[in-house]
């Protein structure tokens, strides 16, 4: 059984650390501008740091489940222990693939004139520039622990990492004493910049605070001391008592706070720590056979290579990509009559944000808008959305939101937005009990002469204008009634979850999504087989729900041509003789990070297009609230129909996926493609030609 799992299916976490690879293959690109390499390596590093927190500790809590068939085929053939052991030997080589190209980005930057250096290369200004850096700004921050006579160690935080500390000292030099420092890196920045000398010189603040153990640790009369870095990473599941005493705001609150305390999963330390403190560590940590032990190089917690400093000149960034004007919409002129007339779609980061947030100022201050509903699942850390909602209150709309409690490691972000709404009169929805609410959907009510009309914005990403500039997503605003009465049907939902609703043209989780999508692939293959036109052509985010891979294999077999554009989790295997040959998957990773959701089914030439929320996993079939809507535009239609050949085309940042292929670049002696730029180019001209 075990074989034949693996024979039709990759496991969704083994395939989730070959998408982490594909970043990691930016960082390795000559070709990507030096800084985004690095921003590149600090992404790959959040990545992992977010796997070990969620996958690694859910597989490793299934380990307490025994080996049932049930618990194998949904691991795809793989025991718990199993799928931990060859996680491990993947993260362990990509971690040596990571010290590689760090160790060659350094050299990079010193033939860019920009150097760094650690505790021991400092000449004596820069020595005297480090202890002054030191005293002033680090050392009210450093928290010293002595940890050598504990019986069990303090809370790590996860968040952070630590100098592990060895101190030998003269008077009694068979007794080493242990200490931890938390480097304060969140505070105040990973990397400080010396004086300029020539080059300009960076020091890691973790060498910076070596420099300077003698002037913390002088009491000691120390003969020797040596620092290592370690970084643990905790479970990062929510415990959510069934104390109904307690509101879900307040047990929401209280289990995030007890996050912090979750049990550790993985170790990440220097190779070159000795190994009696490695060994005390681990025994003081209550690690076990099941966590994560993963030696490294001198320098951990890469990820906040995100924030890292360009001081070089601008041609070791990517170059700026200004947010397009929209052909259809002005920000100087009512969104809302525009909508009227026809739909329209917003291509983000190509389109600005800045649409979605004036067509909600401007039903805030609208008299004839009646009310405001919105779905929010993660918001901006200073969200303008928020504002405008609030503003819209204070004018008298009625708004209600149904945001998200649960969005991962956002939860205390839209807590603190919740309390907020709810101190200015919004109506605050807490989702629905045991589903999470991903959609990304509005719906604005205005009254024009004796009739209520509802505009609606239904999109695949969240209404963050932060990460609006970095993913790939679709906003389809539209008056279309057929969609717009079955988005108010859904909000009905929201607030009263005993009525369930029947959608004839959304395609909504959990109730609709999987047999509405059984119903398009089924009819593809009586297309196949009656010898019409049949096609089928997914973009998304990943795909591992094993009842559609069955039916896109079933589909193969009839004969379906099939094109899937997948960026993360592929259980698919494409290409296989008798099962999937028909099948192709490619995955692009480049500056910015595909997010967008779309489905094509051809139908003998009168095709089905949507897009939506939902990826094809189980998760966002059966367990969640997802909406996914049918494009009824023609103009719309076959502008996205183009977006997918153009990704399709792509032989720069396209990877093959497969057995045979997995993440080879496609080669090409023809014209090269880069569909993220060409899609930029496609939407200029699009502007171009409506201006024309």
């Amino acid at each position: 059984m075990t074989e034949d799992l693996k024979n039709r299916y990759v496991n969704r976490d083994l395939s989730w650390l070959e998408f982490n690879a594909r970043v990691l293959q930016e960082a390795a690109d000559p070709s990507v501008p030096l800084i985004e390499r690095w921003r590149f390596l600090g992404i790959f590093s959040n990545n992992l740091d977010e796997f070990y927190r969620v996958r690694y500790a859910s597989i490793k809590r299934m380990g307490s489940m025994g080996r049932s068939k049930a618990l194998v085929r949904d691991l795809a053939g793989y025991t718990p222990a199993e799928l931990l052991n060859e996680i491990t030997k993947k993260v362990r080589l990509q971690q040596i693939e990571g010290e590689r190209i760090h160790d060659e980005l350094l050299e990079l930057l010193d033939k860019e004139d920009i150097r760094f250096v650690d505790e021991q290369e400092l000449t004596k200004g820069q020595k005297e520039f480090v202890r002054r850096y030191f005293v002033e700004k680090v050392s009210p921050l450093v928290f010293t622990l002595m940890i050598d006579e504990l019986d069990k160690l303090p809370e790590l935080n996860d968040k952070s990492f630590y100098l592990a500390i060895k101190i030998l000292r003269k008077k009694d030099p068979d007794r080493p004493r242990y200490a931890l420092i938390e480097v304060p890196a969140a505070m105040i920045g990973r990397f400080v910049e010396l004086p300029k000398y020539g080059k300009r010189y960076i020091m890691y603040l973790e060498d910076l605070i070596r420099y300077n153990l003698n002037y913390i640790f002088f009491i000691f009369d120390f003969d020797q001391i040596e620092a290592h870095v370690i970084k643990i990473t905790r479970d990062a599941e929510l415990d959510l008592d069934n104390d109904v005493g307690r509101s879900w705001l307040e047990k929401m609150s209280r289990s995030i706070r007890d996050r912090r305390t979750g049990d550790p999963v993985r170790l990440i330390y220097d190779q070159d720590i000795p190994a009696d403190l490695l060994d005390y560590l681990v025994r003081h940590m209550d690690l076990d056979s099941m966590d994560s032990l993963i030696s490294g190089g001198r320098y951990h917690n890469k990820k906040d290579y995100l924030r890292f400093p360009n001081v070089g000149g601008p041609e070791l960034e990517n170059p700026g990509l200004p947010a397009l004007r929209h052909p259809d919409l002005d920000l100087e002129r009512s969104l809302l009559e525009v909508i009227r007339r026809k739909d329209a779609l917003l291509v983000l980061p190509f389109h600005s944000f800045s649409y979605y947030i004036r067509l909600l100022r401007e039903a805030a201050i609208d008299p004839a808008v009646q009310s405001i509903k919105i779905t929010l699942y993660r918001l901006a850390s200073q969200s303008r959305i928020i504002n405008a909602l609030i503003n819209a209150a204070k004018n008298g709309k009625q708004v209600t939101v149904v945001i998200e409690l649960q969005a991962r490691f956002d939860e205390a972000n839209n807590i603190r937005w919740t309390r907020e709404l709810k101190q200015e009169g919004v109506e605050v929805i807490f989702g629905v009990r045991g589903l999470k609410v991903h959609s990304k959907v509005l719906l604005i009510s205005r009254k024009e002469g004796n009739k209520i009309r509802e505009y609606a914005a239904i999109g695949t990403g969240n209404l963050n204008e932060s990460t609006a500039k970095l993913y790939t997503d679709y906003h389809l605003f539209t008056c279309d009634k057929r969609i717009s009465r079955e988005l108010k049907m859904l909000f009905e939902f929201f607030d009263s979850n005993y009525l369930q609703q029947d959608y004839e043209h959304l395609i909504v989780s959990p109730h609709f999504t999987r047999k509405r999508f059984y119903e398009l692939i089924d009819r593809e293959i009586e297309q196949a087989k009656s010898g019409r036109k049949a096609a089928i052509r997914m973009k998304l985010n990943s795909l591992s729900d094993m009842g559609i891979i069955d039916k896109l294999y079933q589909a193969s077999q009839s004969g379906v041509r099939i094109q899937l554009i997948v960026r993360g989790i592929c259980s698919l295997i494409p290409g296989k003789k008798g099962l999937s040959e028909h099948i192709e998957v490619i995955s692009i990773v480049d500056r910015f990070l595909e997010h967008t959701r779309f489905f094509y089914f051809e139908n003998a030439g009168d095709p089905s297009v949507h897009l939506g929320s939902a990826d094809m996993m189980t998760r966002n079939i059966d367990h969640r609230v997802e909406v996914t809507v049918p494009i009824y535009d023609r103009d719309i239609q076959r502008e996205l129909i183009e977006h997918f050949e153009i990704c399709w085309r792509d032989n720069v940042k396209a990877r093959l996926q497969g057995p045979a292929a997995q993440n080879t670049y496609r080669e090409s002696s023809k014209k090269m493609h880069r569909s993220q730029i060409d899609l930029y180019q496609y939407c200029k001209k699009r502007l171009k030609k409506k201006r024309g």
